[in-house]
């Protein structure tokens, strides 16, 4: 009944994902928020007496309008999940305004956890699209999924330039109801994204218009759900230096960008972002290389969260228990050491693909648990390079 309740506090006037999370917060459940008395809601700070009754009088009137959307959306093929669900994207929980309700089309996988978000103009350059493709195909490449928001330009590239790899996987966030495709160009590819590479997702109800004020709201998913933002080609006012500022100041994740031309005015936004501290980025290891473990408090959905011992012939290799390891990743990290390897030597030992190879060395990465060497070397992290 969660979902029921999520989604009749989203449809009441009044409401937004920051006192829906104080209302919950503070009643302790969604259902218990959508019972509460006028006296009740004026508790809530930010709630005076007029916005309570307000607010007490929609939410009689939206749990009608809740039970349809939860139809509609079946008969469509589209999924709900609100916070209470354990797929609910565990980063974005962590954010301060969390939408209270996704739609999605497709299926998150555990290795969503290791998104990497990637930004920039509409009306991009040549050059844009090319790097916004060629960071999408090397990073899907080693195992993140690339996070978009759907829209022309270096968007779509992005998201087309992680489908280009055989196992890539994409997300796109999009600014309206996911009946509402926008732009409408690019519905094929929202459709090839969704049917078994990625998803599409939205915080708009069904038949939401993609209007103007719903993209700048839809940039904090775009950061939220992402370990950290890249920005290709955007001037000084574009909604991509947005998400980056939210990346930095509300996410606490960290803002990649790629320098340009001095001359093109497209290159204004991500030289900006260079001057305030964002990681100059010209290849795929200056990303790996500047990302922070995940959160010890956070495990994907789908693995399982058992301690695993890991046995080391070395005596100054890491050796506090590994939480949620998957049987690939245990059998790589059993053949990593202080010395690096290579991947062609892991290919060789596990007989893992090299696209299953570089996804795994990835997470481990992440997980404070192995080191990058160089280009294609890795090492147990030791106590003394943690």
């Amino acid at each position: 009944m969660s979902l029921q309740h999520y989604l009749q506090l989203s449809f009441t006037p009044g409401l937004g994902p920051i006192t829906i999370g104080r209302l919950v917060q503070t009643f302790g459940s969604a259902e218990r928020s959508c019972s509460a008395s006028i006296n009740d809601l004026q508790s809530i700070d930010g709630i005076g007496s007029n916005k309570a009754r307000t607010i007490h009088t929609g939410l009689r009137s939206s749990e009608a309008s809740a039970g349809r959307e939860i139809k509609k959306a079946a008969q469509l093929g589209i999924n709900l999940i609100c916070p209470d669900d354990e797929n609910y994207p565990p980063l974005l929980k962590h954010i301060p305004d969390p939408p209270a309700v996704l739609w999605i089309r497709g299926s998150f996988e555990p290795r969503d956890l290791n998104a990497i978000a990637i930004v920039g103009s509409r009306k991009c350059g040549m050059y844009g699209r090319e790097q916004s493709e060629r960071f999408a195909s090397l990073l899907a490449g080693a195992g993140f999924t690339i996070l978009s928001g759907g829209a022309r330009g270096i968007d779509s590239s992005a998201h087309r330039g992680a489908l280009a790899q055989t196992l890539g996987r994409t997300i796109a966030v999009l600014g309206s109801g996911l009946d509402v495709p926008y732009p409408a160009e690019n519905a094929p590819l929202f459709d090839q994204i969704a049917n078994g590479r990625g998803l599409v997702i939205s915080e708009y109800p069904l038949g939401s218009p993609p209007i103007p004020e719903n993209f700048p709201r839809r940039n904090r998913i775009v950061s939220g759900m992402s370990r950290g933002v890249l920005v290709v080609e955007a001037d000084e006012r574009s909604g991509a230096l947005i998400t980056a500022r939210q990346c930095i100041e509300d996410h606490n994740r960290p803002v990649f960008a790629i320098p340009g031309r001095v001359d093109n005015p497209l290159s204004a936004g991500p030289h900006k972002l260079l001057r305030e501290g964002a990681v100059l980025t010209t290849c795929l290891e200056d990303i790996l290389d500047n990302l922070d473990p995940l959160p010890h408090d956070i495990v994907a959905p789908a693995l399982t969260a058992l301690p695993v011992a890991i046995e080391s012939t070395e005596s100054d290799c890491l050796d506090t228990p590994v939480m949620g390891l998957s049987d690939r990743q245990r059998a790589i990290l059993l053949h990593l050491n202080i010395d690096p390897v290579t991947v062609d030597y892991l290919i060789e030992q596990t007989l893992f693909p090299a696209p299953i190879i570089m996804q795994e060395l990835t997470f481990l990465t992440l997980k404070g648990l192995i080191r990058r060497v160089d280009g294609q070397s890795f090492a147990r992290r030791t106590k003394t390079s943690a």
